[in-house]
């Protein structure tokens, strides 16, 4: 039988911001009903064809300066959870893919979310080029012609890694600098390379979506001279609602995702384009969410699930 346990795979819990994570605000909503046994993924091991992972029984509280509390350190075998969450943050590396491979081996019997195979096949941004129309000039390359082609019809130019994370490595150029982008190409292999929307000054838009539907939103306006909107990186946040243009786009990737096995992501618009990020790794903002509207998106997240 089942145990009540809800895993997590995640970051250490010290390393996590209580003001603003959506892992512990996910777990602090359901830990009345369910024991959380949190682990990382270094952690994760196949022992006599038993999928293992060695952490610990914990419980968080939001009125604690230590906010999180270890119960009980053992070995757990996963498949006595009913629910586990990959919420480790990327980059998107191997050893990111091979807890993917691993956790599929106990999909049938554990609900995971997201579900470690469609982590695999939605890649974050490369998923995204099925979306063209609805976003800005965008190419994935690692050709230095075909990039000196893209800088020169758009000029102003943001370029990103593939595979990272909360706006990491990203850079704008206002012109072609070949040392440069050898040297980005080097470290990242394929790029994706985007004009840059100036109107990202007055904020980004992320969407939540859990379970095939549009759950909420929130701006992220960049600090002063910045043009990352990542609130890691400084960003502040702001209620706001969808234009009609964006909950249409909205609605029809939630439509894909869902047919993509994809419970929770997050996509992004700036100046109403989608901007190409469409987060299925570890999606944030439930909790930055919660401050800003009190509405509680952790009980629909886990509502869906019939937890």
């Amino acid at each position: 039988m089942t145990s009540k346990i809800v895993a997590i795979q995640g970051n250490h819990p010290s390393k996590l911001n209580p003001k603003s994570d959506t892992s512990i605000f996910l777990a602090n909503e359901i830990q009345n009903k369910y024991k959380i046994f949190y682990y990382e993924p270094r952690d994760l091991s196949i022992i006599n064809s038993k999928i293992i992972a060695k952490g610990y029984f914990i419980k968080f509280n939001y009125k604690s300066k230590n906010f999180f509390k270890i119960i009980k350190k053992q070995k757990l075998n996963l498949e006595t959870c009913k629910f586990i969450l990959i919420r480790q943050d990327p980059p998107f590396n191997l050893e990111y893919i091979s807890t993917t491979y691993i956790l599929d081996q106990i999909k049938k019997k554990v609900r995971i979310i997201n579900d470690p195979t469609s982590i695999r096949n939605v890649s974050e941004k490369l998923y995204s080029a099925k979306y063209k129309k609805f976003m800005p000039n965008t190419i994935f390359s690692q050709n230095i012609d075909e990039i000196k082609k893209f800088f020169k019809i758009n000029k102003n130019v943001i370029i990103k890694p593939i595979h990272s994370f909360s706006g990491n490595d990203i850079l704008l150029l206002n012109k072609f600098d070949q040392k440069i982008i050898k040297k980005f190409i080097k470290k990242h292999d394929h790029i994706m390379c985007q004009k840059f929307l100036s109107k990202i000054k007055d904020g980004d838009k992320r969407v939540f979506i859990i379970n095939g539907k549009v759950a909420g939103a929130i701006s992220r306006v960049p600090k002063k001279g910045s043009f990352l909107s990542n609130l890691s990186k400084g960003a502040v946040p702001i209620n706001i609602g969808l234009t009609k243009k964006e909950l249409k786009t909205s609605n029809l990737i939630a439509k894909d995702l869902k047919k993509e096995n994809i419970y929770f992501s997050g996509i992004d618009f700036i100046d109403q384009k989608l901007n190409g990020d469409i987060n299925v790794t570890s999606p944030t903002g439930l909790k930055t969410f919660f401050d800003l509207s009190n509405i509680n998106l952790a009980k629909v997240f886990w509502k869906g699930l019939k937890a």
